[in-house]
């Protein structure tokens, strides 16, 4: 199994914890986002505690575009830890979050309205993100921040400390300072509420999968205005939630993108009996019988978009 390591007390507790369960069974990278000339010293303070530890350590050295920084540096680092996965042939990596981080993610994207799969947060189980054949696993999720440091004294290690996690420009910083004023804001209950939402997504994931399976066809027709072309039918009879995570999943076999909110929208035209046009994927609504069950039922057809006359 794969570390990620970043030499703050949460993941050097990950190290020293996985290094007494898992002996001889664990690899660690530790990421310099190039942000902080501090960051040479603090990959070399990792690395020094992995050789103590008789742990095999990889360095890497990334560059993060512009735009939100911590998203950006988010990006590169899984970029940068999948890759090490597959060429190592890891056959998971680990993360330090903890159940702080769990709390503090719960609030911030309440705050900004998110569906379920938001809300159901920091998973303890998920994949490398764009890398689906990387299990991503954060074993740490039972445990407070402080339990953490806790661990990390204990062995005698002194950890970095990042400025940026005192820094109120960031929104998880200021959330974090919040739920510390308020004692009501219970790290371990808002933790809970991600654990029952996860398993509420997980429902949703399943029955989705469902709704695909029995519910989804393709059929190739000239119908897009070229031989050949494929087309998806779906027999839609299933609640909001499902039809957005199954026309999500049909614009993406047509070679689309789009996002929940997007299919959600896309979804309410078609109830109605509208057509609606999302990343470049064409829908348009009607009514079929079902030869098996021998019922009408709305019918969706799903197609890529003809290409536009250029005059």
């Amino acid at each position: 199994m794969g570390l990620a390591v970043s030499g703050g007390p949460d993941s050097l507790a990950l190290l020293v914890l996985a290094a007494i369960a898992l002996p001889g069974e664990i690899a660690v990278m530790s990421v310099d986002h190039s942000l902080r000339k501090e960051a040479e010293a603090e990959v070399a303070l990792v690395e020094s505690v992995c050789a103590a530890l008789n742990v095999p350590f990889t360095p890497a050295k990334v560059h993060v575009g512009g735009g939100n920084l911590q998203a950006k540096a988010r990006e590169a680092r899984y970029t940068a830890l999948g890759d090490w996965a597959i060429e190592q042939s890891l056959g998971a990596v680990a993360t330090a979050h903890h159940m702080d981080d769990a709390a503090e993610t719960l609030l911030m994207r309440l705050a900004r309205g998110s569906g379920l799969a938001g809300l159901a947060g920091v998973r303890a189980f998920a994949h490398v993100p764009g890398y689906e054949d990387v299990p991503l696993v954060r074993p740490l999720l039972d445990f407070r921040k402080a339990e953490l440091e806790c661990v990390v004294e204990a062995c005698g290690i002194t950890p970095v400390r990042d400025p940026s996690n005192e820094d109120s420009n960031f929104e998880r910083v200021r959330v974090r300072r919040h739920i510390a004023e308020h004692e009501w804001l219970a790290p371990e209950a808002l933790a809970r509420s991600a654990q029952h939402l996860a398993e509420g997504w997980r429902a949703l994931e399943w029955y989705a999968q469902i709704d695909w399976e029995e519910m989804v066809t393709r059929e190739d027709t000239d119908d897009a205005g070229f031989r050949g072309a494929p087309q998806y039918r779906y027999f839609c009879n299933v609640p909001r939630a499902i039809q957005v995570e199954t026309v999500c999943r049909i614009v993406s076999e047509l070679g689309g993108r789009v996002t929940r909110s997007e299919a959600g929208v896309a979804a309410d035209r078609l109830w109605r009996g509208e057509n609606a046009s999302l990343g470049g994927v064409l829908a348009r609504p009607g009514v079929e019988k079902v030869a098996k069950v021998g019922v009408e039922m709305r019918v969706w057809r799903f197609s890529s978009e003809p290409p536009r006359a250029v005059h």
